[in-house]
């Protein structure tokens, strides 16, 4: 009796003690780190940093890639918008959901609980969108707010070529200068919402998804960023006429060179369509400024994790292909850095091959929240502290069911569903000129790199049309039929 009449009389201090306490645990929540989360839509690795393409022009993400670190070897988990952004945002492989390609909504395999924004929104963040994260009108998840300024049609509609332009490009593959100003470009709109976010003052971190369109076709913005590359000094990607000759059929109907490849040739307008992808990329580049500008501005900077990708790759015809939806290195490479303040070593570079499964479990790693169970992906954090310590995981890509690539640092693996098969060696043919597999020397290399396929290919999920599927093939169908952009 004493002993409970102790514990009563001591409740009144008890409780002030923990009112006392709130303000700390306040604080404490205050100082997990931000996130500033920017998604890309179609940019490959024609970064200044990377050193792939020498012509294009982007100072603020190689800024940021020399505040931080770079993965030099990052790998989309599908090359196309809706499914590479679905496995990002859940943290599941391709093939484990049977969301393989823009035509088919990811709703029915993953449901919104499993989705980064509404883990970060469950455990305390200010979760803030706007533009692209998902693909076409999906939101997925759970939002403090969300802004479809970006990705708004009649601001869209808004946009007119320039009078310089002879028209809108060649077939499927849009490009032009347009009369517009910077301020009118869709992608402006998002940066700005983003960064009044950024300047919300509250008690509680934010986690900012500001997702860019451009590079996405029509490679078309105004015509200052055109200027910044003549048409005289522009170069054309490596190609070889006879690339595909070693390439099994499943590969050669990926690559449709008789599609985009013999149109563009044919017009005579190759040049012109790089300049358009150069200057769309600058353009982007020039937004990621305004954005990085503001956060380096802000009494957030020193506590707020960069993370920047890409969707996925592009393709401007080696390989006589054209756009994404393919399984070789420039459909599949992306640029992704990462800056965290007091973890990633400045100007950093990382070789080690990666690819978005694992954004997932590092962003919790790093925020300190629990990992959900449902995550196939790896925690980066090894490589952002030090680049070079060890890392066995390889980067998988897949195209349409049970059509995989295995991606480590000195080789590249390609199965097709009907078996056809090709191998690279990255080291000696960076630009994946020569298909080893069929020659019986490397038959153990290939045996090593088929062990690291998935080991599930989930069924096709329902495809619907529309979206942006830009020449994808849909389940099922022999010939794919072009979507609207």
């Amino acid at each position: 009796m004493h002993y409970i009449m102790t514990l009563f009389r001591s409740l009144p201090l008890l409780f002030c003690g923990l009112l006392a306490l709130a303000p700390a645990l306040r604080a404490a929540d205050a100082k997990k780190p931000n996130v500033l989360f920017i998604a890309i839509d179609d940019l490959n690795h024609w970064v200044g940093h990377l050193g792939r393409n020498p012509q294009t022009k982007t100072p603020n993400i190689d800024r940021l890639a020399q505040q931080g670190m770079t993965f030099s070897r990052a790998y989309c988990t599908a090359p196309a918008c809706n499914p590479s952004r679905a496995s990002l945002m859940s943290g599941l492989r391709p093939s484990s959901t049977g969301c393989y390609l823009n035509a088919q909504p990811w709703g029915p395999a993953i449901s919104n609980d499993k989705l980064l924004n509404t883990h970060f929104a469950q455990h305390g963040y200010r979760v803030y969108g706007a533009g692209k994260i998902y693909h076409s009108s999906q939101r997925g998840g759970t939002w403090t707010d969300y802004s479809a300024a970006g990705r708004d049609g009649a601001a869209r509609k808004g946009l007119k070529l320039h009078p310089s332009a002879k028209d809108d490009g060649v077939g499927g593959i849009k490009f032009g200068p347009l009369a517009n100003a910077d301020e009118d470009m869709p992608d402006h709109a998002t940066v700005d919402y983003c960064i009044d976010k950024l300047n919300e003052k509250s008690a509680q971190p934010f986690f900012i998804a500001c997702g860019l369109v451009k590079p996405h076709m029509a490679f078309s913005v105004p015509k200052k960023w055109f200027d910044m590359f003549p048409l005289e000094t522009i170069q054309l990607p490596p190609h070889r006429p006879d690339d595909l000759e070693d390439v099994p059929p499943a590969g050669v109907k990926m690559a449709g060179p008789q599609g985009d490849h013999a149109a563009i040739v044919r017009s005579g307008r190759w040049k012109e369509a790089v300049q358009a992808y150069l200057a769309t990329i600058a353009f982007c580049d020039y937004e990621i400024g305004r954005m990085l500008d503001a956060l380096d501005k802000s009494p957030q900077r020193d506590n707020t994790i960069v993370c920047l990708w890409s969707d996925h790759g592009w393709s401007l015809g080696e390989k006589s292909h054209w756009r994404k939806f393919a399984l070789w290195e420039e459909p599949t490479r992306t640029v992704h850095v990462w800056r965290v303040p007091g973890i990633t070593p400045a100007g950093a570079k990382c070789a080690r091959t990666v690819d978005y499964v694992n954004i997932f479990p590092t962003l919790c790693q790093l925020a300190g929240l629990p990992k959900p169970a449902h995550l196939e992906g790896h925690d980066m954090t090894v490589l952002l502290k030090n680049p070079q310590a060890a890392w066995s995981h390889p980067a998988i890509t897949t195209h349409g069911l049970k059509n995989h690539t295995v991606r480590t640092e000195g080789w590249r693996y390609i199965r097709y569903a009907d078996g056809g098969e090709e191998l690279y060696d990255e080291t000696a043919d960076p630009l994946e000129y020569t298909n080893l597999a069929q020659h019986t020397d490397h038959a153990a290399r290939k045996a090593e790199l088929a062990k690291l396929l998935p080991k599930t290919d989930a069924p096709n999920l329902p495809a619907i049309g529309g979206g942006e599927g830009e020449g994808e093939a849909k389940p099922g169908k022999k010939k794919a039929k072009a979507q609207k952009q």
